[in-house]
């Protein structure tokens, strides 16, 4: 006798996260692939990723458990939303297919179902709410080119420049030393002057991935109590608080005490980013109780797959 299940996805640009669970809801198969947000690896690649990702669980599940029904399939993806939909119209074999952000698991994973919102930053960033009528609403997540505040290129980009201009401005001509932060960039890139840094990010197909890379430094040395590499991290997290004061505004209007608002992803979780983030919401006078989620997000996919939303 065949039984029934269901799968859910994860797909970001780190990485794109599978499950499959049975009519209990309990989980008899997981497979993990590379990112798949088709802004950072284009279309043809995150199509083949996806379907790659769903084959491989299917092959896992089958493997030891009896002959296996999809009913259906959530798929909680980054990246453009008319892609994705496009993408599953495509799929066969997978019940019906239901498309969302990839910014709902951490929703769910914050609210629990109900009014509230979260701040992510990781690879990308965004801002997602639940208003008090249930609607969901998004804010950011725009990608590395038009900009996620507080992402891990957002944080590259603006240290990197801020290095290169402490380069131009060449203080050990005067007998200085070089701030940590250009140490880090230098030893990052293996380049030691501002012009042939410039001509590396300007030029080679590795630059953008070479800026996201050095966010974790600018964490590090933040956590340090490098000055540039705090100015930097306070910079693009006053960005994304203008973006979270936006929708806090718009969405609850009426007074709220301790409106649950989640933080999620591996840089706003970091010691000097919380501590900053807190430092926005108290100056903000947001009506919010910060709730920091460590959780990961395809344990959101899970609850969702199990609540039917």
């Amino acid at each position: 006798m065949s039984a029934h299940c269901k799968i859910g996805v994860d797909g970001g640009g780190t990485k794109t996260e599978c499950i499959l669970l049975n009519a209990e809801g309990v989980i008899i198969a997981q497979h993990l692939a590379p990112g798949c947000n088709p802004s950072q690896i284009g279309p043809a690649s995150a199509r083949a990723i996806l379907a790659e990702a769903l084959d491989a669980l299917l092959l896992k599940a089958k493997a030891e458990h009896a002959p296996l029904i999809v009913t259906s399939t959530l798929l909680c993806m980054a990246g453009n939303r008319t892609f994705w939909r496009e993408t599953a119209d495509g799929l066969t074999n997978f019940g019906v297919i239901t498309t969302c952000d990839d910014s709902l698991p951490v929703l769910e994973l914050a609210t629990h179902g109900a009014p509230g919102l979260v701040l992510h930053a990781g690879t990308g960033s965004f801002i997602a709410a639940r208003a008090p009528d249930g609607s969901v609403h998004y804010a950011g997540g725009l990608g590395w080119k038009l900009g996620d505040p507080s992402s891990g290129y957002d944080l590259g980009r603006r240290a990197i420049a801020l290095a290169m201009l402490e380069l131009q401005n060449s203080p050990l001509a005067a007998g200085l030393k070089y701030s940590p932060l250009v140490t880090a960039l230098q030893a990052h890139t293996g380049l030691t002057t501002a012009s042939a840094h410039s001509l590396f990010f300007y030029n080679d197909s590795a630059a953008n991935a070479q800026i996201a890379a050095f966010a974790p430094m600018v964490i590090e040395l933040a956590t340090q109590d490098c000055g540039p590499a705090q100015q930097v991290l306070a910079d693009s997290l006053t960005d994304l608080a203008r973006q979270a004061d936006a929708v806090i505004h718009r969405l609850f209007p009426q007074p709220f005490t301790k409106l649950p608002c989640g933080v999620s992803g591996r840089i706003l979780n970091s010691a000097p980013a919380s501590f900053a983030l807190r430092s926005l919401a108290s100056k903000l006078n947001w009506p919010v109780e910060l709730q920091f989620i460590t959780t990961a997000p395809i344990e959101g996919v899970r609850r969702m797959l199990l609540a039917g939303r």
